[in-house]
């Protein structure tokens, strides 16, 4: 226990004195560290693949700073992610931390981010609690409320009475079975049961059977990026839709990375999110092209936005700062930044360093001959947090 506490102080000790040498750096470092393997492998892939498209578009230079981008695999693991975010404090001396695909990674991110006074940028994990958790905490995804109330919303102006919620059962999947129950029940309509599956297991045949049996108006699903193919298939499997049960949800569920091998029953489903491969604006067509020619045809989805948005602020906040990386004050050139994102008008809070974005509704739909969230609604300027 002894040497443990040692360790622990010298580890403190490093951390406070590792932002100390970054004024003087020529070169500036972001390390991400993302889920490169493991079951979340499409979400490190997909900010990766964004970040490093808003560098070849905007070159390696801010303020006469190169910037280096340094990528770490956590594999999806909370101790891993500390780890690696102590190490790249430490020894690589990055001036800025990123990624993190899951709300555990994330968190367990934190307590490093706070003690060496380094931004953190949440280009992914969605649990609306994550950016108070840290004063060194900014977040370019989207949180689960901001994007499941919008659904709740549409739902009940449209005719659906009952709905039975079935979520992961983590941090996202609950921030988003409350959001839906919280805004639907206020308009009027009734959850009828709460369902949660297992984050790790992934398997949904039970839950689904009994929303099935409970022959609700609608059924709400939310799944992360990445198990919405196999959710999907089950629910086809057991046949909801013919049974007069609407399958809606939120746009995690319906990935653009894997929209197109779910197949054509998904065709008519609603969901609502803040990013659509589809989305109709000169600046998302010309992402859409270049980040296809980038990455051999893969198709961007609502995490390499948090990945490319997730530069733009890092490199947005170097400008305002003429390149200094003292941690607080690119925290503070990082508040109340906004600018024209692929997926809308976009801002950071000033207050709480969280996300203000446009949420859309789309329908999936075939268009030549690919699967597509189309979208046919907008709500304008919704904060990730309050």
């Amino acid at each position: 226990m002894l040497r443990r506490q040692i360790l622990t102080g010298v580890g403190a000790a490093a951390l406070a004195l590792a932002a100390v040498p970054a004024l003087a750096q020529e070169t500036v470092k972001v390390g991400l560290i993302l889920p490169m393997t493991g079951p979340s492998a499409s979400t490190g892939r997909q900010i990766e693949a964004g970040a490093r498209l808003w560098m070849a578009q905007h070159g390696d230079m801010v303020a006469g700073k190169k910037i280096q981008l340094i990528i770490k695999d956590d594999t999806g693991a909370a101790d891993q992610s500390k780890r690696l975010a102590t190490e790249l404090v430490v020894n690589d001396k990055v001036a800025v931390l990123g990624g993190f695909g899951l709300t555990p990674l994330a968190l367990s991110v934190g307590p490093v981010a706070t003690q060496a006074k380094v931004p953190a940028v949440i280009m992914a994990a969605g649990t609306s609690t994550i950016v108070a958790t840290s004063p060194y905490f900014v977040r370019t995804s989207f949180t689960l409320p901001q994007n499941t109330a919008p659904m709740a919303q549409w739902s009940a102006a449209n005719g659906i009475k009952t709905v039975v919620t079935l979520v992961s059962d983590y941090g996202p999947g609950l921030d988003s079975e409350k959001a839906f129950k919280a805004e639907f029940e206020a308009k009027g309509g009734k959850v009828i049961e709460s369902l949660r599956a297992p984050l790790a297991t992934p398997e949904f045949a039970a839950f689904l059977q009994k929303a099935k049996d409970l022959k609700p108006d609608a059924l709400f699903l939310f799944v992360p990026s990445g198990q919405g193919a196999s959710l999907m298939k089950q629910v086809n499997e057991r046949e909801l839709a013919k049974a007069g049960i609407k399958i809606i949800g939120t746009g995690d569920v319906t990935d653009d990375d894997q929209l197109n091998g779910m197949g054509d029953a998904l065709i008519g489903m609603i969901t609502s999110h803040n990013y659509s491969a589809a989305h109709d604006s000169p600046e998302n067509k010309a992402y859409v092209s270049a980040f296809l020619k980038a990455t051999n045809n893969m198709r961007p989805n609502f995490m390499s936005v948090g990945g490319y948005d997730g530069m733009a602020l890092i490199y947005k906040a170097l400008d305002k700062t003429k390149g200094d990386t003292d941690g607080a004050k690119l925290l503070d050139a990082m508040k109340g930044v906004s600018w024209t994102s692929p997926r809308g008008p976009m801002s950071i809070d000033a207050t709480t360093r969280d996300i203000t974005q446009n949420v859309y509704i789309r329908e999936v739909k075939k268009v030549d001959g690919q699967l597509y969230n189309v979208e046919f609604a907008t709500i304008a300027n919704v904060k990730g947090s309050n």
